[in-house]
């Protein structure tokens, strides 16, 4: 968009020595906010799928004695917990077994 500003500045407005130099500052500031754009856009990696919800918390919206559901990011899934967790407790996601999640009590201090 800069660049396209001092292109018109440049065509229509000014004289023969600002010109390029508009055009220039034009450039210079496109190459800027594109390699801003990438880097931008570069700086974390999306977590999609099981792996983003690894280490993530849910509540327990049925008692998992030792299986029952929880609540993650306003879906509901099976879950299994070793130790046990009551309605409205949070739980930690330690891993996904298919459909199901597999789940810890998370401890409060």
């Amino acid at each position: 968009m800069l660049l396209l500003i001092s292109i018109v500045l440049a065509i229509f407005l000014l004289p023969t020595p600002w010109n390029v130099l508009v055009l220039a500052l034009g450039l210079l500031g496109e190459v800027g906010e594109v390699t801003f754009g990438i880097w931008y856009s570069r700086r974390r990696r999306a977590t999609t799928g099981a792996e983003g919800m690894v280490g993530g918390t849910a509540k327990v919206i049925e008692p998992c004695r030792p299986s029952g559901r929880v609540s993650y990011k306003g879906e509901r899934w099976e879950a299994a917990c070793a130790e046990g967790a009551d309605i409205g407790e949070r739980v930690r996601i330690k891993a996904v077994d298919g459909l199901s999640l597999v789940v810890e009590r998370v401890t409060s201090r």
